[in-house]
């Protein structure tokens, strides 16, 4: 019996591990791609499916963003500065962000500031303020501009709120339907023969994780609207 390199009986030696890539009957009849190189396959599909995953927690996160931009044009009576970020200024005949023109601050809770940086601009400041969909009365003194909020009645809160949870449920929707999008792109990996059907439970299951927690993110932001709509 010839003897191992390290002096023990080769007989007994413990086997080594397979390599990672070398063809086993298990990998050639991997319905898959049939390469038997097991670790390149399971290496592609966790990337594919990875892909999938990011891209829709991306837009899941975008819509959520989106809701809380929203959330800062609707006017509750407590002085915010994000309630005038939507007005457009006609800067030399072009229109322009107020905020890009003008620096606005809190003067009280009830008071907003706004600042032209340059002193021909506070005019058609005042204007686009007064004629946005706010209900604002602008009042300027010397080069600055108040922009008094006035109190809200408590059927208008009321209102409000709807409106917020309308807002609410149309992002609930959009990330649904971003979900929806995501699982049928793992269908196609499965119907490609990408991924197996383990492969596309799993993956289902992650996006299902990531919906939940969008639209608990998406109540959480709707509740604390809700409450500072009321809060007087």
């Amino acid at each position: 019996m010839r003897p191992s390199a390290d002096g023990g009986d080769a007989a007994h030696r413990v086997p080594m591990k397979p390599n990672l890539f070398e063809r086993t009957p298990h990998d050639s009849a991997d319905p898959v791609d049939g390469s038997g190189l097991r670790g390149v396959r399971v290496w592609r599909t966790n990337l594919m499916i990875a892909d999938i995953l990011k891209q829709a927690e991306h837009k899941m996160g975008r819509t959520v963003e989106t809701l809380r931009e929203d959330f800062t044009k609707i006017r509750t009576g407590r002085a915010s500065t994000g309630l005038l970020d939507h007005i457009k200024v006609d800067y030399y005949g072009c229109p322009t962000p107020i905020n890009q023109v003008a620096q606005i601050g809190v003067g009280d809770a009830h008071t907003l500031t706004v600042q032209p940086w340059e002193k021909s601009m506070i005019k058609v400041v005042e204007k686009a303020i007064r004629d946005s969909d706010l209900g604002l009365n602008p009042a300027t003194s010397g080069d600055l501009i108040r922009v008094p909020l006035p109190p809200l009645t408590e059927e208008r809160r009321r209102e409000l709120t709807k409106v917020v949870r309308g807002f609410g449920e149309d992002a609930k929707v959009a990330v649904r339907n971003l979900r929806r999008d995501a699982n049928t792109h793992i269908d196609r990996l499965l119907k490609d023969k990408e991924i197996s059907e383990d492969d596309q439970r799993r993956a289902e299951t992650e996006i299902q994780k990531i919906t939940d927690r969008f639209i608990g993110e998406i109540d959480k932001v709707v509740g604390d609207k809700e409450k500072e709509i009321m809060t007087v």
